[in-house]
């Protein structure tokens, strides 16, 4: 795969690769552990972390590039849990080795909460047209136009546009952007039904995050 040239000519090499959370960053964090110049960031869930985040790690050396990654509610039916879909800048130089890795060009909407229905998701398509929702990269996408760095979104669909999932994760957010478990186990323990649901849930979502990282990998690899 060529080297992207909108990255070649910058005079930083770093990469900074953002993720809303620790299991979305693992994977890849596990591959490229060798490579500095791969710069892993975790935000938080949502807008204000991400800006948050975001504008400290910016302080310093500005990267060559930032991606915006994790996972994403499909809104397109078409659209397979582990399906991996990006927007991207023109000067980033990402589209056609992503296209070459089998992602898909994506319309995103980024909302203020995860959407948890499958009716939730059905008005946001009608509403917004966008394939997938997530909740960061508006924000961190607008932050690197303002300072001139190239970005893409690439994301990896965790959940389909007709799933609902098995809880509201809304009600389980600490106000750092984490998961609060103990409030999750305790729906759980109220609702043992509830269990089969999170363990499919959690099964898909490792196994996007592996698909997502698989991607990564290779389209940063020439920078080596």
């Amino acid at each position: 795969m060529r080297l992207v040239a909108g990255i070649r000519q910058k005079s930083s090499t770093s990469v900074l690769v953002c993720f809303a959370l620790k299991t979305e960053a693992a994977p890849l964090r596990r591959c490229v552990a060798a490579r500095p110049e791969i710069r892993i960031l975790l935000t938080g869930v949502g807008p204000s972390n991400a800006e948050r985040s975001l504008r400290a790690a910016l302080a310093g050396e500005k990267p060559a590039a930032v991606l915006t990654c994790g996972f994403a509610g499909g809104l397109d039916p078409a659209l397979a849990s582990g399906t991996v879909v990006f927007a991207a800048d023109e000067e980033a130089g990402f589209s056609e080795d992503l296209r070459a890795l089998g992602a898909r060009p994506a319309r995103f909407h980024c909302a203020a909460r995860i959407a948890v229905s499958a009716a939730e998701k059905k008005a946001l398509r009608l509403s917004t047209g966008a394939d997938a929702v997530e909740m960061e990269s508006e924000v961190i996408r607008r932050m690197c136009r303002e300072q001139h760095i190239p970005s893409a979104t690439i994301r990896v669909i965790s959940d389909i546009a007709g799933e609902d999932l098995p809880w509201d994760f809304n009600r389980s957010m600490t106000p750092d952007g984490g998961l609060n478990y103990g409030k999750l186990v305790q729906a759980v323990l109220r609702s043992p039904g509830r269990i089969a649901g999170l363990l499919r849930l959690r099964g898909q979502c490792r196994a996007a995050a592996r698909n997502l990282a698989r991607v990564l990998e290779r389209l940063l690899s020439d920078r080596r």
